[in-house]
């Protein structure tokens, strides 16, 4: 496979992982590959990102399959910079790991000591090249298993326990502070340093690891799992610790970018109603033929948004980011209420006020009066406390929006009373976090809720809540 094949499987794989790149764009990166030359492959990586990356949230992704594609060297360590020239023989590994000899424990514990001493000094240093070489011995070292004759596998988690770098943050902390006090702000700068070489080392053997499994068993087959999905398409009820931190930070990004389309639209759509007066008045400089019509200025209706959330088990991180979103679009409502439920009901208004949302989940977990008898979903409970505690919530004004997966536990449902809450609203949405392939499965109550609202949307990643609060706000 040529340069040019491989820049083509390339373009087809960042399709595939959901990152848009047109033909002309494909174009555009050869091109400046031509112009600054494929002999630096750093120059290579960013004058493909700059033509095929059109918004951060795709970098992630770029980095991984480029790595992939273009890796820096091959087998055991034998770099791109080694070879003959473009054209030249084919790169040739120093041999597999396979043909090494193989170690005694107790020589295998003092290479283990060896490059754990090594790797104490690198992240002292901070040295990424050292870094990178590390990882690339110790996961020749550490991460091989054999799978069978002529077959091997490659384990980060292998790698890592050997090395443990958690475990020289101690001696870390000691050496970057020396006598200084404890405790302070240059303690705790120096933890985040140290957490962030650490991490950076540990993508470098996650890299590394890829880059090994895609020369055994092929790129395509490790493309699936070495590219995680973006972070506007994580499922909501999936999403580990780290995803819950790249969503925070995508809400107020997300706001500005949903505000300023909101504008863009308001500005190229109708106008208001004629207007008859101003018409005939311009008609005049025309010998009383109207040949534009003048309009009224067209005002948007800016209807009241009420929020009534499941915040219960794996749905409260769907609630919560969903609450942030819709209290960062305020302005583009007249008014904003927010309720929480478990088995009853309370009104989380006051909560949203923070601008960070660990805060606001802490708050509404232990402040909010959530919980009534066993603090399991109880829709049916929790619908009636809303409407008897708060009966001016919805009015005619009003767009209800109901956030929740609707398992509630084979408990009744208040269907008639949500029922009347729904005629009452102007517009009713129903927000569901799972695939609507579960709906109306074990426990799930959609089918008693779902005829009432005017539309009950599977909602399962930030992608489709984007969609949904597009079309929720007003033009």
């Amino acid at each position: 496979m040529n340069l040019l094949d491989r820049t083509v499987a390339f373009t087809a794989a960042l399709r595939r992982a959901n990152v848009p790149v047109s033909s002309a764009e494909t174009v555009d990166a050869v091109r400046a590959v031509g112009a600054v030359g494929w002999a630096d492959r750093n120059a290579v990586r960013s004058a493909f990102a700059a033509t095929m990356c059109k918004r951060p949230l795709y970098r992630n992704a770029f980095d991984s399959l480029f790595d992939l594609y273009f890796p820096p060297r091959i087998g055991d360590g034998v770099a791109l910079a080694d070879a003959d020239g473009v054209g030249g023989p084919a790169l040739a590994s120093d041999g597999p790991a396979g043909d090494a000899p193989e170690l005694t424990p107790q020589e295998l514990e003092e290479l283990r000591r060896a490059m754990r001493d090594i790797l104490r000094d690198a992240l002292l240093d901070g040295d990424d090249e050292r870094l990178r070489d590390l990882a690339r011995r110790s996961v020749s070292a550490f991460g091989a298993a054999q799978n069978g004759p002529g077959q091997r596998s490659y384990f980060i988690y292998r790698v890592l326990r050997a090395m443990s770098p958690e475990t020289l943050i101690a001696d870390l902390l000691a050496a970057m502070l020396g006598e200084d006090e404890r405790g302070g702000l240059g303690e705790r700068i120096a933890r985040q340093t140290i957490a962030d070489r650490i991490k950076a080392f540990e993508d470098m053997v996650s890299s590394e690891v890829r880059r090994r499994m895609a020369e055994e068993r092929g790129i395509e087959a490790v493309e699936k799992s070495a590219v995680k999905p973006l972070a506007d398409q994580v499922d909501f009820l999936r999403a580990s610790q780290r995803d819950l931190v790249e969503l925070r930070r995508q809400v107020y990004p997300l706001a500005r970018r949903l505000a300023t389309r909101l504008t863009a639209r308001r500005r190229l759509g109708r106008s208001g109603r004629l207007d008859f007066r101003r018409t005939v008045r311009a008609s005049l400089a025309t010998g009383g033929v109207p040949m534009e019509t003048k309009h009224r200025p067209h005002k948007p209706h800016k209807p009241e948004l009420v929020v009534l959330c499941d915040v219960s088990g794996s749905v409260s991180s769907f609630a919560h980011f969903t609450l942030m979103l819709t209290h960062a679009l305020r302005e583009q409502f007249s008014k904003v209420r927010a309720f929480a439920f478990i088995d009853t009901t309370d009104e989380v208004t006051r909560f949203l006020r923070g601008l960070d949302l660990g805060d606001m989940m802490a708050r509404i977990a232990t402040e909010a009066d959530l919980v009534w008898f066993d603090g399991h979903s109880d829709y049916g409970h929790a619908i009636d406390v809303f409407a008897e505690r708060y009966p001016d919530a919805v009015g005619p004004r009003t767009s209800l929006l109901v956030l929740g997966d609707a398992r509630n536990n084979y408990r009744a449902t208040s269907a008639a009373v949500f029922r009347r809450l729904c005629a009452q609203a102007r517009h009713s949405y129903w927000l569901n976090p799972e695939p609507r392939s579960y709906w109306g499965s074990g426990d799930s109550a959609t089918g008693a809720y779902a005829d009432f609202v005017d539309e009950m949307v599977e909602c399962r990643n930030v992608e489709q809540l984007q969609h949904f609060i597009e079309r929720l706000l007003p033009t």
